[in-house]
């Protein structure tokens, strides 16, 4: 059986046993949550949602810009991500380890990049990208970062 606990500003659908565990925890976690804040929650859910609609256009394009960027680049690919405001582009065609090319980013390109492992082991090869910045800084930085690897490649071919 399948039970629905409503508590404030959250929902779960879950077995019955495990809403009775969760319903615990949740309690001592998020309790006295203040009225304003409910009605906030109420209104976001039922109100009109005009500017999510614009905020979603809005990451889709700053979403695009990204990816086809990142794919652009020598060594780096990156399908688009379908719920969030971060790329997780495969940089194993770079040579560098997530590390080195998140360090490397940081400190030769000015852009600041998580490295993948940071999700744990299988997270190595990747990078992790936010897009939630202006487009013109997200061109900015995806000029950078093409820069970057290309004086990389540059330096390692002289040596």
């Amino acid at each position: 059986m399948l039970a629905e606990r409503m508590n404030r500003l959250g929902y779960g659908i879950m077995t019955e046993w495990l809403a009775l565990q969760i319903a615990k925890l949740q309690t001592n976690c998020t309790s006295c949550t203040p009225p304003f804040t409910q009605m906030a929650g109420a209104e976001a859910l039922t109100g009109p949602q005009d500017e999510s609609i614009r905020m979603m256009a809005e990451f889709k394009q700053r979403r695009d810009i990204v990816v086809e960027g990142l794919n652009a680049i020598p060594g780096i690919t990156c399908i688009p991500p379908k719920g969030s405001f971060y790329a997780f582009p495969n940089i194993t065609g770079t040579g560098m380890t997530s590390k080195e090319l998140a360090d490397y980013l940081l400190e030769q390109a000015g852009v600041a990049a998580l490295s993948g492992t940071s999700f744990g082991q299988y997270g190595e090869g990747y990078l992790r990208i936010s897009f939630a910045n202006s487009k013109e800084n997200l061109m900015k930085a995806l000029q950078r970062i093409e820069a970057a690897l290309n004086k990389k490649t540059l330096d390692k071919d002289r040596q």
